[in-house]
């Protein structure tokens, strides 16, 4: 097993313009090892899709909670693991450094903070408490013995707020505040994403969703990085949900064959040579 900070060295050099680096959201230890079974670099939380396994919605997650899932994923595999923290369970950069802090003694090799409040009434941070807190995060990072991957996310285009150069100003300064890779999620429009990756100095994830370019289109426009968030544990979920179906409304057995044909890779992730 590599140490954290070897993982984490590595995590960042993954992050090629161009190249972009596929990186897949599990949501627990058995789903964690079947993508890295089937050939994945790198994993990284997903806030949404670990409430799931607790039948909670998104942003029901503790602090506590959401380290204690990530540390044990990266306990689980030998593979660079990033954790999903939200807006750092707080508000003030004190706090937020905090939980960063926690996140480096844990092992991980990466951790994202958004700039999202959770506020529904003023749902995005004032970009000075963002800048703030991003700063804060950044040393908690890199400041200590071990260093990890610091994304910070600009929250705007999941949030109603579809302005770009907003966005573009804020991804700016979270990099000179000292981010390692920006991350704008929400943004489908090729010409949105090549404005930010053109913007920036650092490494630019992209949400995989409906209606964003290909995976090839992406690399074309200098993309570094991909994720998928809560989508694949709510595809899986949309199975269960198709199986269960059959089985009350036509109670036939089509499920099955999806299982049989999934069990190979399945036993491969679970029973390691």
């Amino acid at each position: 097993m590599r140490t954290p900070a070897e993982l984490a060295a590595h995590f960042l050099a993954q992050h090629r313009p161009g190249d972009p680096l596929l990186m897949p959201n599990p949501w627990d230890i058995g789903s964690a090892r079947v993508l890295a079974t089937l050939g994945f670099q790198a994993l990284a939380t997903t806030s949404s899709g670990f409430a799931a396994t607790a039948g909670r919605p998104d942003g029901s997650v503790s602090r506590d909670e959401a380290l204690a899932h990530a540390a044990q994923l990266a306990a689980a595999l030998d593979l660079p693991v990033s954790a999903d923290l939200e807006n750092g369970f707080a508000d003030e950069p004190a706090d937020v450094a905090r939980t960063v802090t926690e996140a480096v003694r844990l092992g991980l090799a990466g951790c994202s903070i958004e700039d999202y409040s959770g506020d529904d009434d003023s749902p995005i941070y004032p970009h000075a408490l963002a800048l703030e807190r991003v700063a804060a995060a950044a040393s908690a990072a890199h400041d200590g013995p071990s260093r990890l991957v610091l994304t910070a996310r600009a929250e705007n285009h999941l949030h109603g707020r579809d302005d770009l150069a907003d966005t573009i100003s804020r991804l700016q300064s979270f990099g000179e505040a000292g981010a390692d890779v920006l991350y704008a999620p929400g943004l489908t429009r090729a010409e949105d994403i090549a404005a930010v990756v053109s913007s920036v100095d650092q490494p630019v994830n992209v949400l995989a969703m409906p209606g964003a370019p290909s995976v090839a289109q992406l690399a074309a426009l200098g993309v570094s990085r991909i994720s998928v968030g809560g989508a694949f544990a709510f595809a899986a979920y949309g199975a269960l949900v198709e199986a269960g179906r059959e089985l009350l409304e036509q109670g036939s057995y089509g499920y099955a064959d999806r299982a049989r044909a999934a069990r190979p890779t399945i036993n491969q992730a679970f029973n390691p040579e």
